[in-house]
């Protein structure tokens, strides 16, 4: 059974950094690409940023230059940091394995001062 824990979520003031990570069991983790979403109230989940098997990288524009996704296969764990943060960046960030239906239970990130 695929399960996937994600941390790291909080409140944190505009031009601040948070760290969110994701471990996944149950799955073989360095054969997957894994993603980050954010969802609003009342909107659809937006793509945030995927890192594939191979390490390679894709960002949404929204967050290019101020995030970076990276992942540790030995820990079964990828990593959304998160710099320069705007109020705009208030979302629930979900992890999720790509070209799956397994997807973490979110985690709350509110910037505001």
């Amino acid at each position: 059974q695929v399960q996937l824990v994600e941390s790291g979520g909080g409140l944190v003031q505009p031009g601040g950094s948070l760290r969110l990570s994701c471990t996944a069991s149950g799955m073989i983790f360095s054969s997957y690409s894994m993603d980050w979403y954010r969802q609003v109230p009342e909107n659809r989940r937006e793509l945030v940023a995927q890192i594939f098997s191979d390490s390679s990288t894709y960002y949404a524009d929204t967050v290019k230059g101020r995030f970076t996704i990276s992942r540790n296969n030995t820990k079964n764990t990828v990593y959304l940091q998160m710099d320069s943060l705007k109020p705009e960046d208030t979302a629930v960030y979900y992890c999720h394995v790509r070209r799956t239906a397994y997807w973490g239970q979110g985690t709350q990130v509110t910037v505001s001062s």
